[in-house]
């Protein structure tokens, strides 16, 4: 399951089969149908598979047989348990969902400097959920996001006929855009906002890339959150989120990464930086390790 694949997973048509059965029996109903239908995924496609065993590889090296094939089913029912939520969100309304925030007052520290900032975050959780805790800042959040996920996105905020039912709680920058949407960042920055990107996920317009240890090997990461933050002069403010129940998720906030002004352009200055978030994101992983959503070979 690739990045690409990994979406259909998610697409329009599961989410609506998923919101007739959520307004009929609820969560529980929703998350019965979800656990045999990611079994089936498992069992009967092979891509879904082979899409998980990069990533269970590095943090499970020693299993095998049928316990890798349970880590497998695991990770996939996992995920599967985000969109659901996300259609519940979609389909009865945000206050179905509790979402926390811890580090709080670290976060509107970093607020009341009126530098602006940069949300590193990670495809771990439910980040589209947890979003919902950045209300505690009272700024508009600028993400970066491609496009046609950002339609995709939106239907945490829609019911089925496309009435909006709450605002998103970011706007879209996207970075398929003129120039990758560098001087749209640029700007939400120098005015002393909001942006957010990924920090796991080396996007397509990405140039530049840094090589970090993680789970036991080196990865790319994208390197243009650090640039960005030494060119402006704005903290790295690392988040994770994870699911905690049913119905309750958390956002945390990690870490603050303040890179040097004026580092320049070569990759290698960022390492060190890059390096901290990695650890912060393998930490993540030990603890939770089926709320790590990347279904690509991350190590190739």
């Amino acid at each position: 399951m690739s990045q690409d694949s990994s979406k259909q997973l998610g697409s329009e048509w599961g989410y609506r089969a998923f919101y007739l059965l959520i307004r009929l029996g609820g969560y529980r109903a929703a998350y019965a149908l979800l656990h045999i239908v990611c079994a089936c995924y498992v069992l009967f496609w092979p891509q879904v598979r082979r899409s998980c065993v990069p990533y269970l590889t590095h943090r499970f090296p020693h299993s095998v047989g049928f316990t890798r094939l349970w880590q497998q089913y695991k990770m996939v029912d996992s995920f599967g348990q985000t969109m659901v939520d996300r259609a519940i969100v979609g389909s009865l309304g945000a206050e179905q969902i509790h979402v926390s925030l811890q580090g709080r007052q670290q976060l509107l520290k970093v607020r009341d400097q009126g530098r602006g900032m940069i949300l590193l975050m990670s495809h771990v959780g439910s980040w589209q959920l947890a979003m919902s805790a950045m209300g505690a800042l009272n700024e508009p959040i600028h993400m970066v996001m491609h496009g046609h996920a950002s339609s995709f996105e939106r239907h945490d905020y829609e019911q089925d006929s496309g009435e909006v039912k709450q605002e998103a709680p970011y706007r879209v920058i996207d970075p398929q855009g003129y120039l990758g949407g560098a001087f749209e960042m640029l700007g939400v920055l120098k005015q002393g906002g909001i942006l957010s990107v990924m920090g796991d996920r080396v996007p397509e317009h990405e140039k530049n890339c840094l090589q970090v240890a993680f789970l036991g090997r080196q990865v790319s990461l994208p390197m243009s959150a650090y640039h960005l933050a030494s060119s402006t002069g704005v903290p790295l403010v690392v988040l994770t989120s994870r699911k905690c129940s049913a119905t309750s998720y958390e956002m945390v906030v990690a870490d603050v990464i303040n890179v040097p002004e004026g580092l320049g352009r070569r990759p290698e200055v960022f390492v060190p930086y890059a390096q901290r978030y990695a650890e912060i994101l393998e930490k993540y992983c030990q603890e939770h390790p089926y709320q790590f959503f990347n279904f690509f070979n991350m190590w190739k």
